[in-house]
């Protein structure tokens, strides 16, 4: 199945409460090692009688291709509760997104944010990222898994990284 990337747009967003686990990982264990966070999450989220209100995300807080990200992996929630020493609880910023939708296999996610970042700069957009010494540090950067599904080539996957 051929991959593919909707024309990216600019929306608005509402502060989002989320639950979430927080993990250091390399660009080669992304795709093993944070996805069985999820059912951690939810059973955590379920324990503590809250239920997601949406579709899992990883949150990007900083990037360094070369070296490691610093990953949150998350669910959006309405109730107020407290994390423990596994689990954070946090609030994705409002703002103004860059929003995208790409469908196919994770393993595209590379090509379709590239080509967000490409657009963005024919746009003239300047994202919520700063430098710091263990790479770039994103104010909020999405990646939203919105199908639940074993077949990966059939996944739709929403990238949302906030402007500055």
């Amino acid at each position: 199945m051929a991959q593919t990337i909707d024309e990216p747009r600019i929306e608005q967003r509402e502060a989002q409460p989320y639950a979430a686990i927080k993990s250091l990982a390399t660009m080669e264990e992304l795709g093993t090692v944070l996805p069985g966070f999820h059912p951690e999450l939810r059973s955590w989220l379920a324990e503590s009688g809250v239920a997601p209100t949406g579709a899992p995300f990883f949150k990007y807080n900083v990037i360094d291709m070369e070296r490691q990200l610093e990953v949150e992996v998350g669910f959006p929630i309405t109730a107020s509760l407290d994390g423990d020493e596994r689990v954070l609880v946090g609030v994705l910023p409002a703002g103004r997104y860059a929003v995208t939708l790409h469908h196919g296999h994770r393993d595209g996610l590379i090509g379709a944010v590239a080509a967000l970042l490409s657009w963005a700069e024919t746009q003239g957009i300047v994202w919520d990222v700063t430098t710091v010494p263990t790479g770039e540090r994103w104010g909020c950067r999405l990646e939203t898994y919105l199908t639940d599904s074993p077949d990966m080539n059939t996944w739709e996957t929403e990238l949302a990284f906030r402007l500055a």
